[in-house]
């Protein structure tokens, strides 16, 4: 079939889980609508409990969903299963490994679950990619945390998908992994393929990802491109290199704070101050200046503003 313009749309996306004993059923899911487009990296983001394991496990094909429609690469879920799940990869944040097959016969394995013929199979490929061409024939239960994940992303690349999903995948690595891990995600999507993370670092979203949707209690709260939503902070902070000079009076809306490197750090709104209004007061009230930068609003402003209760 021909490619699509998105990769997933979701649509009045619901789940309901049956409560035990006197306790009400669990609305997780509560009419998602969601299009992520073919070629991006999306982030899916938002607190425990939001519903981002729930919305990946729908899309993996792992829990059936109470309503809506959610489409993978031009197929209908319900009309199409196991093409939908074709097209889709997933990397868990459990270790869901057998520890008594190598990392080869793991990655054998999982290609024959999908179908792939021996012809087809790329495992050799895949292990240099994530970095265990020398632990091929160890045992599983013999590598580092940090193996295991690099291998559960192998894992999910057997058959090739089109969309790769990523919960969680750098939680409690070390930094050496997260560069490899980051490295394989940015060639493959400039090879093509659909990336979609969630993850609790939001740096790392805001550094890797295109699109942003923040969940919240089972419902959208924004979804945009990473630039937008940056934008929707309206905070900026002047750091200025000084003495200890007493400040001056300062224009309506900024908050100085002296940091312990001894920097002056100003915070203040752009909609209500412009920078050279400071920077003219602390001239005026004899505060010298010997270096200035600016620090920008992150993902992490966004995220807690939205998710507050």
């Amino acid at each position: 079939m021909t490619r699509t313009m998105n990769a997933i749309e979701i649509t009045g996306l619901r789940k309901t889980y049956r409560a035990s004993g006197n306790a009400p059923p669990k609305e997780a899911l509560k009419g998602i609508d969601l299009t992520i487009p073919a070629g991006s990296i999306f982030g899916l983001l938002g607190p425990n409990g939001a519903g981002k394991s729930t919305t990946i496990n729908i899309l993996a094909g792992l829990v059936n969903k109470s309503a809506g429609q959610v489409v993978i690469w031009g197929f209908d879920q319900d009309v199409n299963p196991r093409n939908s799940r074709a097209a889709i990869g997933v990397m868990p944040q459990e270790l869901n490994i057998d520890p008594f097959l190598s990392p080869r016969a793991s990655l054998e394995v999982q290609a024959g679950l999908y179908g792939v013929p021996k012809a087809e199979r790329w495992t050799d490929e895949l292990l240099a990619l994530v970095g265990l061409t020398e632990q091929a024939e160890s045992y599983t239960r013999n590598l580092s945390g940090g193996m295991k994940r690099r291998l559960l992303l192998a894992k999910a690349l057997v058959h090739r998908p089109q969309v790769l999903v990523l919960d969680e995948p750098t939680a409690g690595v070390d930094i050496g992994l997260r560069e490899m891990l980051w490295q394989n995600v940015r060639r493959l999507n400039q090879q093509g393929m659909t990336i979609i993370l969630t993850t609790h670092y939001l740096e790392e979203a805001e550094a890797m990802c295109d699109r942003i949707a923040i969940i919240d209690r089972g419902e959208v709260l924004i979804e945009d491109t990473t630039a937008a939503l940056l934008s929707r902070a309206d905070g900026k902070t002047l750091v200025i290199e000084t003495d200890d000079t007493p400040l001056p009076a300062l224009p309506e809306g900024v908050t100085p704070e002296r940091r312990e490197n001894g920097r002056l750090a100003l915070s203040y709104q752009p909609s209500r101050v412009q920078p050279d209004a400071i920077i003219d007061a602390l001239r005026g009230g004899g505060v010298p200046i010997r270096d200035i930068a600016t620090e920008q609003p992150r993902l992490e402003d966004v995220f807690v503003e939205l998710t507050r209760h």
